[in-house]
């Protein structure tokens, strides 16, 4: 695909211009509501509904300056010409300014690797397109295909390519570099943008945005039925979906949509093994009750504070509870109601990194990712991807906005029949993260009703080992794994990335934790 194909950009449509685009804060990885407020402690007020106080767009218009990552659009909606183009359309490339050819052992270059990028149009819409990379195994093409999904709503999957697990990593310099610790090294390796309206995917129609997670894993399992049938060599691989943080909405409801696309004898059958989700939202019910423990055990707060937001919290769990029952404006509430919660724990902690509680934002910086989006917005690397004249959105304010209502929802629920039928998750953590803390996810973990959850919760805490060294401690029983990461905040790939791959490759082979030898049933 190219400029001149149809399914590329012919003009790129700017979104209203009142509308500030999401901090890297409020769109990679999760929330953060802070008030204005210097206060050092919390009143016993109750927590309501204010809508002057919390909304998305005015947090982020706060936030914005503490981030050096401004995209030019908070949504790609482009014009077309109404010609039909193919479902799925996708290019090998090599990527200018890589100035690492080789890695540090001395293997083929990077570009000697099947390195893919693609458009996929989606059928369930007007005139979405989803973009996507495809990084085929430095290692055996006979590896598991994994699927990696960034959170948000409405953050590119780019930011962990570059930052994380990909390849390569990009420079200060806007040069590409070799990551000896990326997940391509262990499996064929997949990065989608969506929702649609993240990083270059795109519509010409707003009414594509989704709402829910329905929409959206429907959206990716349409994805990958058309990959599969682009790669037909890949279709009995192992599968894997992994992810990070709002994406522990997207996997469990894609892991679930997989499965029953297979059980259904839907379309091609997708060899799904297991899901594994790193500092996730996945049951905001337990996970915001846990943020006063964890900023006490972290003293980010006193014991007086602690007793205060645990009294509070009680409003919280409510809100969630009609948002579950209710949806719709129960669901706005819960998010305003429980994130106060937050926004009060901040409060009092003043300028620590809430992604990692070691660090303090220097100035209002907590990270610098504005080079990944130089590179991606370089003529010569759009000419590269086949993206035309489409500018890349780091993190989408109108992705982020649509799926509000989803904030809210309980994603664990669907979890237990997939384990009971074999297919296995792991749940892992860097300890020092606040915004998605190892202590909230133990706790849905443990508290989740499936048919192991009794020898689960008995099951003994052992060590995970890199080097020789412990860099975790685990849990493990039939198909679930937990595993808190040492030394590392929200993003445990950047923080620890020999870990992390490490971690991967032994949970995919059934050798992290104490397995009991069960394979799926599909």
């Amino acid at each position: 695909f190219d400029s001149n194909n149809p399914i590329s950009l012919r003009t790129n449509k700017k979104m209203d211009s009142r509308t500030s685009f999401l901090t890297f804060l409020l769109c990679i990885f999760l929330f953060s509501h802070f008030s204005p407020s210097d206060s050092k402690s919390i009143k016993n007020d109750p927590l309501s509904f204010s809508p002057s106080a919390s909304l998305p767009t005015l947090t982020a218009e706060r936030l914005i300056k503490g981030f050096n990552l401004m995209p030019k659009s908070d949504v790609n909606v482009i014009s077309e010409d109404g010609s039909e183009a193919p479902r799925l359309v996708e290019r090998e490339f090599d990527l200018p300014a890589a100035i690492d050819r080789r890695d540090s052992s001395g293997s083929p270059s990077l570009q000697d690797f099947g390195h893919h990028a693609g458009y996929y149009k989606l059928p369930n819409s007007k005139a979405a397109r989803m973009f996507y990379f495809f990084f085929e195994s430095r290692s055996n093409k006979a590896d598991p295909v994994v699927i990696w999904l960034t959170g948000g709503p409405g953050c590119s999957s780019e930011l962990a390519l570059f930052y994380e697990n990909g390849p390569f990593t990009v420079t200060n310099n806007s040069s590409l570099a070799w990551n000896d610790f990326g997940w391509d090294k262990a499996s064929n390796l997949i990065y989608v943008d969506q929702p649609v309206g993240t990083g270059f995917s795109y519509t010409s129609d707003e009414s594509d945005l989704r709402h829910d997670e329905d929409g959206v894993s429907n959206d990716l399992y349409d994805f990958l039925q058309a990959f599969f049938k682009e790669h037909p060599q890949f279709v009995k691989n192992d599968f894997y979906i992994t992810g990070e943080s709002y994406a522990g909405h997207y996997i469990p409801a894609l892991a679930s949509r997989v499965h029953r696309g297979n059980k259904n004898k839907e379309g091609t059958h997708i060899n799904l093994k297991g899901f594994a989700i790193g500092n996730g939202l996945t049951n905001p019910e337990i996970q915001y009750g846990a943020y006063a423990d964890y900023a006490l055990d972290m003293k980010l707060i006193s014991q007086s504070d602690h007793d205060n937001l645990s009294r509070n919290y009680a409003a919280c769990q409510q809100s969630i509870k009609e948002c579950g029952a209710d949806g719709g404006e129960a669901c706005a509430s819960s998010y305003v109601v429980c994130n106060n919660i937050f926004q009060k724990i901040m409060n009092i902690a003043g300028n620590v990194n809430y992604y990692d509680v070691r660090k303090q934002c220097e100035g209002s910086l907590c990270y610098d990712f504005s080079n990944m989006e130089k590179f991606l917005n370089q003529k010569s690397v759009r000419k590269a991807l086949g993206v035309g004249d489409i500018e890349f959105v780091s993190c989408s304010t109108a992705v982020y906005d649509a799926m509000q209502m989803d904030w809210m929802r309980n994603l664990e629920v669907g979890i237990p029949p997939l384990l009971d039928d074999g297919i296995k998750m792991l749940i892992y953590a860097g300890e020092y993260d606040l915004i998605c803390n190892w202590l909230g996810n133990s706790k849905w973990v443990h508290e989740m009703e499936w048919s192991g959850q009794k020898e689960f919760v008995s099951a003994s805490t052992v060590p995970f080992h890199v080097d020789n060294k412990e860099a975790g401690l685990m849990k493990n029983h039939g198909s679930l794994t937990f595993l808190k990461v040492h030394d590392a905040g929200h993003m445990v790939p950047m923080d620890q990335p020999k870990a992390a791959l490490q971690m991967l490759q032994n949970w995919m082979q059934g050798k992290l934790g104490t397995p009991t030898g069960r394979t799926a049933r599909q």
